[in-house]
């Protein structure tokens, strides 16, 4: 397996052909942004962080029975993935306020849901990214209904696994965004990355964040928060294989 050309490089991930035309190899970049892209910085290691985080939990999410475009990890920065066609929406899961949906309705920080809310939006920088209801998604011609519908149980699927795996890790999932995209054969699967920089996690007693939010909001050191997430989740691998 070689690398190829660069396919593109976007926030925090490059992404290469291969010398098999169905595979893609992906790079995790040391760099962190907020505010779409407005912000960024370099940070040394948070590729590798990222990357280690992603395929335990993408490897977790496989087992299960999830479709995703995951093949294997390379090296502590790299992964193989299928080549997917991505779906330009940002599928947000939330299982408590946090965040846009806590300012926008004005309800206390981490107030439990009693099921989980499950929200569309465009993925479109130069819109920063606007909330989508599935008519108009539907009307864009983004999405029809049957996969509107494929993609909402997806999403909760992904969410009661997640929620499982990071609460033996002692972290709460209080939200997180996931990418899908359609394979050759149309198949929808999981794609993109899951890790702190798309996932609100939060100390199970404590509360305290550990997340990308650090960073958002400078309230602590981005490196040594995510290392503590891949610790805990290493940590309590025994426990899930056992």
């Amino acid at each position: 397996m070689k690398k190829t050309t660069l396919i593109k490089e976007g926030k925090a991930k490059r992404l290469y052909n291969t010398d098999e035309k169905d595979l893609v190899w992906v790079e995790y970049m040391d760099q962190a942004t907020a505010l779409n892209g407005k912000r960024k910085d370099h940070i040394a290691g948070k590729g590798e962080l990222n990357n280690q985080i992603d395929c335990i939990l993408f490897e977790q999410l496989v087992a299960k029975g999830i479709h995703t475009d995951f093949v294997q990890k390379l090296s502590n920065n790299e992964q193989l993935n299928r080549k997917v066609k991505i779906i330009p929406l940002e599928v947000v899961v939330r299982n408590a306020a946090s965040g846009s949906f806590q300012r926008k309705f004005d309800v206390s920080y981490l107030q439990a849901f009693d099921q989980p809310v499950v929200e569309f939006f465009y993925k479109s920088d130069e819109l920063d990214d606007p909330f989508i209801n599935t008519n108009k998604a539907i009307a864009l011609k983004i999405i029809d209904l049957e996969e509107s519908q494929r993609l909402e149980k997806m999403a909760l699927e992904i969410n009661q696994i997640l929620k499982e795996r990071f609460a033996k890790a002692h972290l709460q999932l209080v939200d997180f965004k996931v990418e899908f995209g359609k394979t050759a054969d149309d198949e929808i699967v999981l794609a993109d990355e899951i890790s702190p920089d798309s996932c609100r996690l939060v100390d199970l007693t404590t509360k305290e964040s550990l997340d990308k939010d650090v960073f958002r909001k400078k309230t602590g050191d981005l490196v040594t928060v995510y290392q503590e997430v891949l610790n805990r989740l290493n940590n309590s691998q025994e426990e899930v294989h056992g």
